[in-house]
C-alpha cells in the first residue's frame, strides 16, 4: 500500500486516547513507541505501519479495524436533505460525537429530557416552551437555550409549524473536561 492510499487515523487515536484518559506518555509505555511519534500519528503528520498501528490499537485497548472505521467516520461527508412532514429528522446520521436533530410539530409536553452530554435548542421557526430545571422559558425564532449535561427538561411547541433544532454531543461520547488544557 502506498503511503498516499495508508489510511490517516490520527483523529480516531487521539480520541479514543481521550475517551480512555490516557496521556501519550502513557499510550507510549504501553505500546513501545515513542511519544514524539504518538503525537506526529494523532496530528497526521506521521502514518504508521501496520506493525506499529496494532500495537497503538492493543494499547487502547481496541482493534485497528475500529480505529480505521472511526477514521472513516471522522472524515465523513454527508448532506441530508430537506424533507416533508412532521416529526423527528436526523441533520446527521450514523454514530458521531455530534448528534443533530430537527423536531417539528408539537411534542408531547409531559416527556421529560435528561441527557449526560450538553445540548443546544434553537428554534428555526414558530416557538416553544421550555421548562429546565423547574424555571419556565419561552423561545421564539432565532432564540437559543443551552443545557449543560444533565439538566432535566422538558418542551413543547406553541406555535404550529415550529421547527426546533437541537444540537449535542452524542450520547455514545464521554464528554469530559480536560483542565490541563
Amino acid at each position: 500500500m502506498d503511503d498516499k492510499d495508508t489510511p490517516r487515523v490520527g483523529a480516531a487515536v487521539r480520541r479514543r486516547r481521550r475517551t480512555l484518559g490516557l496521556t501519550l506518555a502513557a499510550v507510549a509505555e504501553r505500546s513501545g513507541l515513542s511519544v514524539p511519534f504518538l503525537s506526529q500519528i494523532e496530528n497526521e503528520r506521521a502514518r504508521p505501519s501496520a506493525r506499529s498501528l496494532d500495537r497503538v490499537a492493543e494499547a487502547l485497548e481496541t482493534t485497528t479495524k475500529k480505529l480505521h472505521a472511526a477514521a472513516d467516520s471522522a472524515r465523513a461527508v454527508d448532506v441530508v436533505r430537506a424533507g416533508d412532514g412532521e416529526g423527528v429528522r436526523r441533520l446527521v446520521r450514523g454514530r458521531h460525537q455530534l448528534s443533530a436533530l430537527e423536531f417539528s410539530g408539537e411534542p408531547d409536553l409531559g416527556r421529560e429530557f435528561q441527557h449526560r452530554n450538553d445540548e443546544l435548542m434553537y428554534v428555526v421557526e414558530g416557538a416553544v416552551d421550555i421548562e429546565a430545571e423547574g424555571r419556565a422559558h419561552r423561545l421564539e425564532r432565532g432564540d437559543s437555550l443551552f443545557l449543560s449535561g444533565g439538566v432535566r427538561h422538558r418542551w413543547r411547541a406553541t406555535v404550529p409549524g415550529t421547527r426546533l433544532l437541537v444540537v449535542s454531543v452524542a450520547e455514545h461520547i464521554d464528554a469530559t473536561f480536560d483542565s490541563r488544557r
